[in-house]
C-alpha cells in the first residue's frame, strides 16, 4: 500500500484535513476501512482496503434522527467496531453502523481517500472485552422488515485482527498513529443499503448489541 502513490497522495490530504479539524476543536474518534471486499480492490486496483478517519463531530447515539434529503446517494452500512488497545491488538468489540453519501462517479482511490470514504456519520455500540465475533449474527430491519441477514459477519470484511494491522500499518506509512482506545469500524458486513427518508434502520448484531437511526 505504501509504494502505492495514489494512496500516499490520498491520505496526505485526508490526514491533512483530519488535522485542521482537530486543530478546529473536534476531536478524534478512530478510523474506517472501506472497498474491502475482493470485487471492490479489484475495481479500485488496489491490494487491500482503504482507510479512513472518524471524528466525534460525525457521532451520533442510537434513535437519532438524520436529515438525508439533501444526500445525493445515502447508504448504510452494519459494520462491527473494534476498541484498538496499547499494541494495536482488538480489545473489545461492538456493533456499529456507518452512513455514508456515495458518489459512485469516484473510482481513484487517491479521489476517494482524499474526500474520507464519503464519510458522513458513525454510530458505535457498547463494546464487549472477549466477545467471539463468530458467534454474532447480523439482522438489518427496515420499517420493521428484514432486509439483510448474515450468518457470518467477518465473511466480506475478513479477519478483524488483520484489518486492524492494516489500518496500523497504513497510518504508520502515512506519519500517523493508531492510539490506545481508538475505534475502528471494519466494513460493511453486507453490501451498502439504499435509504430514504421517512424510514428507521435497526441494525441487530446478537451478542454485540443492536443500534437504530431515522431518516428524514
Amino acid at each position: 500500500m505504501s509504494e502505492d502513490e495514489r494512496i500516499t497522495r490520498g491520505m496526505e490530504r485526508q490526514l491533512g484535513d483530519r488535522r485542521r479539524a482537530i486543530a478546529r476543536d473536534d476531536r478524534g474518534l478512530g478510523w474506517k476501512l472501506g472497498f474491502g471486499t475482493e470485487a471492490a480492490m479489484q475495481k479500485l486496483g488496489v491490494d487491500a482496503p482503504l482507510v479512513g478517519y472518524l471524528l466525534e463531530s460525525a457521532r451520533l447515539e442510537s434513535g437519532a434522527v438524520v436529515d438525508i434529503s439533501n444526500w445525493g446517494n445515502p447508504k448504510l452500512e452494519p459494520e462491527i467496531v473494534a476498541r484498538a488497545g496499547e499494541q494495536g491488538e482488538i480489545t473489545a468489540i461492538g456493533a456499529a453502523i456507518e452512513l455514508v453519501d456515495l458518489d459512485t462517479s469516484v473510482s481513484d482511490p487517491q479521489q476517494i481517500l482524499e474526500v474520507n470514504i464519503f464519510q458522513r456519520h458513525v454510530l458505535l455500540g457498547p463494546v464487549s472485552e472477549g466477545a467471539d465475533p463468530g458467534e454474532a449474527k447480523l439482522t438489518v430491519l427496515v420499517d420493521g422488515e428484514v432486509v439483510a441477514t448474515a450468518d457470518d459477519v467477518t465473511a466480506a470484511t475478513g479477519d478483524l485482527d488483520g484489518l486492524v494491522k492494516h489500518v496500523a500499518k497504513t497510518l504508520k506509512a502515512a506519519g500517523a498513529e493508531l492510539e490506545r482506545g481508538d475505534m475502528v469500524i471494519c466494513g460493511s458486513i453486507v453490501p451498502a443499503l439504499d435509504i430514504t427518508p421517512g424510514a428507521t434502520v435497526e441494525v441487530r448484531l446478537p451478542p454485540l448489541g443492536s443500534l437504530v437511526v431515522n431518516f428524514e
